[in-house]
């Protein structure tokens, strides 16, 4: 398949060179001239323009920050194939991509990466068993490009996992944007305290290592999601003065221990144990229009995925509750 993938840091840089691993016709392009010298001298087709790298491609993967996309999305003006981004946040990203009227676009977030940025830390096996979510709106989405991106990232070992839009933002205010927030909270704590910093070990390290995320990078992950940010913030608050209010009572330690053991158990028991393989008839038997992209919802909601996209079949995997093994 002849692919472009725009913007060449962590997350496009990997994923040039993984579809690149994987046989396929890859070109690239980054508004960074040394970007592109790096992804040159690493043996990558890398024009100086976005229109000659997407020129003549089946599937344009746009992997730019939020803040550059409206640009990325202009410069695909006249393009007819298929158009997917890597965004970590989706609402925004498919009302752009309906005001400027792309003609086939698929928003996808995969769930993998490292503190790190930047081409020169990608890396071809970074999604392999990572969850790549692909957005399915029930009335707004084309099955048949959904699946094009599906067995596309299945064969380099992602876990494609069905959602819309506005569920997945609101998913990862919670598990990804917050946590980004407090751990820069978190490495407040060292700030200009040498011996504070000199005791940091490993709670310190693993609550704080998405801090040293590029600043501007977090600032649009999160400004991007800000009313579902707020909305999950405001939880983890109530959550903290609640833990306040236990600590000031006369017996702390037996007041922290039940909501304490709650969340002992509750991390222990993730990552979720997979349920049995499973294969699913496609398309389903579809008894009224949207039951399709219902049938991919209803996977995607009990946190099931896509592991493989075979001729008439999917092949897919739930959380072993879900499965009801």
């Amino acid at each position: 398949m002849r692919i472009a993938v725009i913007g060449l840091g962590l997350i496009g840089g990997s994923l040039l060179r993984a579809l690149a691993a994987a046989g396929h016709e890859v070109s690239g392009f980054d508004a960074d001239a040394a970007t592109r010298e790096l992804a040159r001298a690493a043996g990558h087709r890398v024009p100086d323009s976005a229109p000659e790298a997407v020129d003549g491609t089946e599937v344009v993967a746009l992997a730019v920050p939020l803040p550059h996309l409206p640009q990325a999305i202009a410069d695909l003006a006249d393009y007819r194939g298929l158009v997917t981004d890597v965004t970590s946040v989706k609402g925004p990203v498919r009302a752009l991509a309906e005001e400027r009227g792309l003609r086939r676009f698929v928003g996808g977030h995969p769930m993998a990466g490292t503190a790190a940025s930047g081409f020169a830390a990608s890396d071809p096996e970074l999604f392999q068993g990572c969850m790549w979510v692909l957005c399915v709106e029930p009335h707004g989405t084309d099955l048949d490009d959904w699946l094009t991106l599906a067995r596309l990232y299945t064969a380099l070992g992602a876990r494609v996992l069905p959602i819309t839009a506005a569920e997945h933002d609101n998913a990862v205010a919670a598990i990804s944007h917050v946590p980004h927030l407090l751990a820069a909270a978190l490495t407040e704590s060292i700030n200009e305290r040498p011996l504070a910093a000199a005791l940091a070990a490993g709670s310190f390290r693993d609550g704080t290592r998405v801090a040293a995320t590029r600043a501007e990078l977090t600032a649009a992950m999160c400004g991007g999601n800000a009313n579902e940010v707020i909305r999950e913030l405001n939880h983890v608050i109530d959550d903290l003065e609640q833990l306040r209010d236990q600590l000031e009572l006369d017996d702390p330690v037996s007041a922290l221990v039940p909501h304490l053991k709650a969340t002992e158990e509750l991390r222990r028991a993730w990552p979720p144990a997979p349920g049995a393989t499973e294969r699913l008839a496609w398309p389903p038997t579809a008894t009224f229009l949207a039951a399709p992209a219902h049938t991919l919802l209803e996977l995607g909601r009990a946190g099931g995925w896509v592991t493989a996209v075979g001729d008439g079949e999917l092949v897919v995997v739930r959380p072993k509750e879900a499965a009801g093994n």
